[in-house]
């Protein structure tokens, strides 16, 4: 009976976010002066609510532990009529899962954003729509039935929408919000379709009822198969829009307009994790097609390779982690579509922190970079302007290593156990898709230890750039290449009083720039006291320090082995084990044959890893090492780098051929209703009006005109109807 009781408490973990928002978003519209005052109470307010959320969740996770139960609490919302519809919570260990991943990943973020976000003026106003994004997820995860489900997925996207474009002063944030809610509608459409049309075949909307159902229903033929597979793939459309997947992905990259903890939450426990949780939810369904779980998994597997090649020259931080986060969700639906649903929620698990992580740490790096740089974001979030912050931030620096090792794929980091599990699958279902999920492995190594180095080592390179630039009426073109080399086009009108300094500074340069080498600090800069990003403060940091340990240790305490024979938690058995030797020689056996089997996928992660290394080691400039931009430099990398800073030509091609094809119907039917539509109904007021004044001059409401006017029409109708006779 307590069990029973402590899970229907569940309601308590969406309702407490829920209930915070509100109050502060109430609050700071009725009494704006006194949120102003109080504003560090809202957020404490907001930030305990989401600590009760988590406390329950950890309670009813160690209940289910012990009871492996799935426990449905249902009310009736419409119960007198032909539709019957319930609205509830379902407690089972998906959603539990769920539940302490969107609190524990949200948590951090809200202690992350009080220092973050300390000098906006819409600091309340954060808090409030913060709360409510995490209120919409946990809904969503709780929720029983589809109709539920699709109301706090609505509720998820305008959560985004409204965090995407906090800064809506900002005509790119405008722009940014406004793209991801119109390439969401296009997957929520057909996600509503889907719904209405699972509905006409199951006649349910319970999920189980529901796939129970179907899975029935198509096992016997009762359901035409084409009907059954469109189905199917209406309901897919919505994760591949809310999870960005090709080629639905557009809005991913500009979403990173909002603020960095928003940026934070949105890629690791609750917009893109949606779609993801969606799949897992009707799995049964998809499971029981062919067609559409081949479709989902090559869907998956091109969003990956894709999401990696345009991640590899991207110059902005935040961008360059977004389609980091594009190609692991890849792995993720592709590990779904080939069965491994497993494996699929397990990377969702693991990459949830390290990507929480890296953006955290990347918002530590912008915070303090603002200082030095300006508040722009091309010039903040560049990380050609960045270099040798781990000298400087050296807590920040060391945890984005530890996220970045972890995305990598490198033992015994979180996100290695959950990769090589689908790396592993997929080989076993297709030999392209394993060629394709292994081949990403090194491409992400590659890109990602590329981020690290240009972010944190070498030498501060805002500085040079921003010194060179005082000796000219103009600021030079400075353009460090993408693939390690060094472009400075330093333009030639000096002013008298610093003819010769700067055309010796420019001989210099270009000697240097011809090495593929960037000047340090020391060559030119010495005597000038220069401004260097600091550490960020405790409340910034302290997040990144909690999200490094699960970052760390996560993937061990979650690796799912079944099919190797191994338990569901080695970490657990190991550490209970530990006093008897003999156990723990098993535990350590066992560990060692997954490293083992790893070997083909980690080889090629030390490659990607090793590259990156050689073409922008030479960043750490005390040996001003000849790399780079003329060596690397041919046809093919120019072509990828292209691809890559214009994200894969795909917008341009929806700009032209989507775009412009909608604007240009939308003239044509704004011409049509204006000049016919319109036309007609202003030429019929015109007629009229013309009709009307014609009759008014011709009455002048004199008798003796009226008789003249009935005496002539009388004469003029007799002479009409009077018979002629016929000539003789």
């Amino acid at each position: 009976m307590a069990v029973e009781l402590s899970s229907k408490s569940a309601y308590i973990i969406p309702l407490c976010p829920l209930v915070a928002s509100c109050l502060t978003g109430s609050f700071s519209f009725f009494f704006p002066k006194a949120t102003r005052s109080l504003r560090r109470l809202c957020a404490a307010s907001n930030i305990f609510s989401l600590v009760v959320a988590m406390f329950i969740s950890f309670v009813l996770v160690w209940k289910q532990t012990a009871t492996h139960s799935i426990q449905q609490y249902l009310w009736a919302w419409i119960p007198k009529s032909d539709f019957r519809l319930k609205i509830g919570l379902l407690v089972d260990p998906l959603t539990l899962v769920m539940s302490i991943l969107v609190t524990t990943v949200g948590l951090p973020v809200m202690v992350y954003s009080d220092s973050y976000m300390c000098h906006d003026q819409g600091y309340a106003r954060f808090y409030a729509y913060l709360s409510l994004f995490t209120a919409s997820m946990l809904g969503l995860v709780f929720s029983p039935n589809m109709i539920q489900i699709y109301v706090f997925w609505e509720l998820v996207g305008m959560c985004s929408y409204l965090l995407i474009g906090f800064w809506f002063a900002r005509s790119s944030a405008a722009n940014a919000c406004q793209k991801a809610f119109v390439t969401n509608r296009v997957g929520d459409f057909g996600l509503l379709l889907g719904l209405l049309g699972v509905y006409w075949i199951t006649g349910t909307f319970d999920i189980y009822e529901l796939c129970d159902r179907f899975l029935e229903l198509t096992s016997n033929g009762a359901v035409n198969p084409t009907f059954a597979i469109t189905v199917a793939l209406l309901l897919f459309l919505g994760p591949v829009a809310k999870s960005a997947q090709f080629p639905l992905h557009v809005w991913l990259p500009d979403a990173m307009e909002g603020p960095t903890p928003i940026s934070a939450l949105i890629h690791a426990a609750t917009m893109v994790a949606a779609g993801i949780f969606f799949i897992a939810r009707i799995f049964k369904l998809f499971s029981t097609l062919p067609t559409v779980m081949s479709t989902i998994s090559w869907v998956g597997g091109v969003t990956t390779l894709s999401g990696a090649t345009l991640a590899l020259a991207q110059k902005d931080l935040k961008k360059g982690l977004a389609y980091s986060t594009m190609s692991q969700l890849g792995y993720m639906v592709l590990a779904s579509g080939i069965g491994a649903s497993q494996s699929a929620l397990f990377h969702l698990i693991t990459h949830a922190y390290s990507k929480a992580l890296l953006f955290l740490g990347s918002g530590s790096v912008i915070h303090s970079m603002e200082k030095v740089v300006g508040y722009s974001p091309d010039k903040s979030q560049n990380i050609f302007f960045m270099g040798g912050l781990r000298k400087c931030m050296p807590i920040t620096g060391i945890t984005f290593l530890i996220g970045t090792l972890s995305l990598c794929g490198l033992p015994p980091f979180a996100c290695f156990w959950s990769k090589d599990q689908i790396i592993t699958e997929s080989w076993s279902n297709s030999l392209y898709l394993g060629l394709i999920a292994s081949g990403t492995a090194g491409l992400t190594s590659f890109y990602t230890f590329r981020i690290y180095l240009l972010t944190f080592e070498g030498d501060f390179r805002a500085n040079q750039i921003n010194y060179m630039e005082s000796y000219t009426f103009s600021p030079p073109e400075h353009v460090i290449h993408s693939w390690g080399g060094v472009q400075l086009d330093l333009p030639t009108k000096q002013t008298r009083n610093n003819f010769t300094s700067v055309d010796k500074k420019r001989e210099e340069l270009l000697e240097i720039a011809n090495l593929g080498a960037v000047p340090t600090s020391n060559q030119f800069y010495s005597g000038r006291n220069l401004l260097y990003p600091q550490e960020s403060n405790f409340c910034m940091v302290l997040p990144l320090i909690i999200l490094a340990i699960p970052t760390l240790f996560g993937g061990l305490i979650g690796i799912n082995s079944v099919q190797k024979g191994y338990g569901l938690n080695l970490l657990l058995d190991w550490l209970i084990s530990i006093l008897s030797f003999p156990e723990v020689h098993n535990h350590f056996e066992k560990l060692m044959e997954i490293l083992i089997s790893s070997i083909p996928s980690v080889s090629l992660s030390l490659i990607g890893l090793s590259i990156s290394l050689k073409v922008y080691g030479h960043f750490d400039t005390k040996d001003n090492e000849k790399l780079g931009g003329r060596e690397v430099e041919n046809v093919f990398l120019v072509s990828a780098r292209n691809w890559s800073l214009n994200r894969g030509y795909i917008d341009y091609f929806y700009k032209i051929y989507f775009v412009r094809s909608v604007t240009s119907i939308s003239k044509l039917i704004s011409n049509f209703d204006q000049w016919v539509i319109d036309g007609f109904i202003n030429g019929t007021g015109a007629f009229n009006i013309f009709g009307g004044e014609s009759i008014r001059h011709a009455k002048s409401g004199r008798i003796s005109q009226y008789l003249f006017g009935l005496i002539v029409g009388t004469v003029a109708s007799l002479v009409v109807d009077f018979p002629i006779p016929p000539l003789p």
